[in-house]
């Protein structure tokens, strides 16, 4: 199965995934999410809080997995990636809600009140997390 054949699983619109880090143990810390894969950068996007195991996780050590299951069972990628963190919204309109932005119009479209979304991202402190992808394996 060739790698493009594992990367298009990544695209699949509205596909949710399993990303885990590695605790400070070195066990795996595992959280569910959506992304967005931009095959041009082989990146993937996802929205998290900075103040989760996930994220602390990966500011002290960068590498990541992320799984995402197929139309069957048998059907998956894992995609072994660098991680990237992006910074912190800490104003409704800076460089961080716009990145969220994006993303969710990515994800989604257009959200009913964006002055409500952008509020919302200060609030939860939330931040672009991008997986650059070095390897994939899987089932296709």
């Amino acid at each position: 199965m060739s790698d493009e054949a594992l990367r298009d699983i990544l695209a699949i619109p509205g596909s949710r995934g399993i990303l885990t880090t590695l605790k400070r143990d070195g066990r795996p810390q595992l959280s569910v999410g959506f992304h967005h894969w931009d095959a041009a950068t082989s990146t993937l996007s996802i929205s998290v809080t900075d103040d989760r195991a996930k994220t602390r996780n990966l500011r002290r050590d960068p590498r990541a997995s992320y799984l995402v299951m197929g139309a069957t069972p048998w059907q998956y990628v894992v995609a072994e990636a660098d991680a990237h963190l992006g910074e912190v919204t800490r104003d409704a309109h800076d460089g961080a809600a716009d990145d969220l932005v994006a993303l969710y119009r990515a994800l989604g479209g257009e959200h009913p009140d964006w002055a409500e979304f952008r509020a919302a991202m200060v609030d939860q402190q939330r931040l672009v997390l991008r997986l650059h992808v070095t390897r994939v394996y899987g089932q296709v």
